[in-house]
């Protein structure tokens, strides 16, 4: 009986025991949903913080005001990086003027109206001289030459002297036409017919009529010019005929006359973009235009302030030109210039500016 007992007290205590175990699982599997659903509940009410991108600081970094943009030997390599230490000399400047390639329709008819002209002058200088021998031999033949011959050799005489004396008259006029048309260059050379005539005509070459801005003036004959071919800017050279006869009606300013070569990709009645050597010196830096870059409606150029690091230099909004260069005037002289692969530095600058704020340029 006593055994009985004791059994019967084990499996109620082992009973209770499993009970309370069942229990213990049963709560921390209700503290595990607990906890999964409120981390549910947190994420859906939180929005995701995206993860702040990474800075390459050890290529741009923000030092003393100014994005600095610092890369090692083989990026610089990569990138295709080419400085060169620039000093700083005089040079002379070049003078923005607006040209047009004019239309020479009127030239030719000078051309062709003067040679006419003068073809029938020469036809009346000959029956003059014909004219004048027929009415001395009738008048030599004294009493067997009858009335009638010497009053008809003289009238014809008389005619042709008139039809030679209009002939000249046409001539001069022409002649005086060109010349108040086109200046005493270009009108000679009409009367002529000289080579450069002949090779406006054959369209080897183009007349261009370039003014220059408002209030600027060129003390004697411009030294050099040179157009801007689009879209690539390209430069070629004008040749200097002479000064114009008027100027350009939209731009009001003194006006010269100079030829550009037929395949220079202009045609008549295109403008251009002409660049005159000035009378006026200027000490700066000369910086070729492959060198700048264009951001922000500025234009730059990049410069070394220490190994492998560079910063951007703002230009003047209207900066000086020498022989297809810019001239910067406010770097001290033998700067270290970016001379390619400016645009890469940029693109790294843009790349960071993106990522932080507050960094301010070099100007």
């Amino acid at each position: 009986m006593a055994g009985r007992v004791t059994r019967w007290r084990w499996a109620v205590l082992a009973a209770l025991l499993l009970a309370g175990l069942g229990l213990v699982a049963a709560d921390s599997a209700l503290r595990r949903s607990g906890e999964e659903a409120f981390a549910r509940l947190r994420a859906f009410s939180e929005p995701e913080k995206p993860e702040r991108p990474h800075l390459p600081a050890q290529r741009v970094a923000v030092e003393e005001g100014r994005m600095v943009v610092k890369l090692n030997p083989a990026e610089q390599a990569r990138i295709g990086i080419d400085t060169r230490v620039v000093p700083a000399l005089a040079h002379r400047a070049e003078v923005q003027a607006y040209g047009s390639v004019l239309d020479l329709a009127r030239v030719t008819d000078l051309t062709n109206s003067y040679a006419s002209a003068k073809a029938q002058l020469q036809t009346a200088q000959a029956r003059v001289e014909v004219s004048r021998s027929a009415f001395q031999r009738a008048k030599n033949l004294g009493p067997y030459a009858t009335t009638v011959q010497v009053e008809t050799t003289e009238g014809t005489f008389q005619t042709d002297l008139a039809s030679l004396a209009a002939a000249e008259s046409q001539v001069r006029t022409l002649a005086a036409t060109a010349q108040q048309e086109w200046g005493p260059v270009i009108g000679r050379a009409i009367v002529e017919r000289s080579p450069t005539i002949t090779r406006l005509i054959e369209r080897s070459e183009f007349l261009v009529q370039v003014t220059l801005p408002p209030g600027e003036t060129l003390r004697g004959r411009p030294a050099a010019a040179f157009a801007e071919v689009p879209p690539q800017s390209a430069r070629v050279a004008l040749r200097y005929i002479s000064p114009a006869t008027r100027t350009d009606s939209k731009i009001q300013g003194l006006s010269y006359f100079y030829t550009v070569a037929g395949d220079s990709g202009f045609l008549p009645g295109m403008s251009m973009l002409v660049f005159l050597t000035g009378e006026r010196n200027v000490t700066g830096l000369s910086v070729p235009e492959d060198a700048v870059v264009h951001w922000g409606g500025g234009t730059w150029v990049y410069r070394a302030v220490a190994p492998g690091a560079y910063v951007r230099h703002l230009l003047k909004s209207d900066p000086i030109m020498s022989a297809d260069a810019y001239v910067v005037e406010d770097l001290p002289g033998d700067t270290e210039i970016v001379l390619r692969g400016g645009q890469a530095l940029l693109s790294e600058e843009m790349k960071a500016q993106l990522q932080v704020s507050g960094g301010a340029d070099d100007d």
